[in-house]
């Protein structure tokens, strides 16, 4: 029981973390086509914490 419990939430885990990089990856191909290099940075920099 508490080994399904644990892979349920480590998959959570897994879940929420790749939902985070897609995010992120979609807000930095609109600052890049905006040419918002300050916003650029801030988010690959939070791709390189996430990654």
């Amino acid at each position: 029981m508490n080994t399904n419990r644990l892979q349920a939430a480590n998959r959570a885990k897994e879940a929420h973390k790749q939902n985070i990089q897609r995010n992120i990856e979609r807000r930095l191909q609109v600052a890049r086509s905006q040419g918002d290099e300050k916003l650029i940075r801030q988010l690959e920099a939070e791709m390189r914490y996430f990654g």
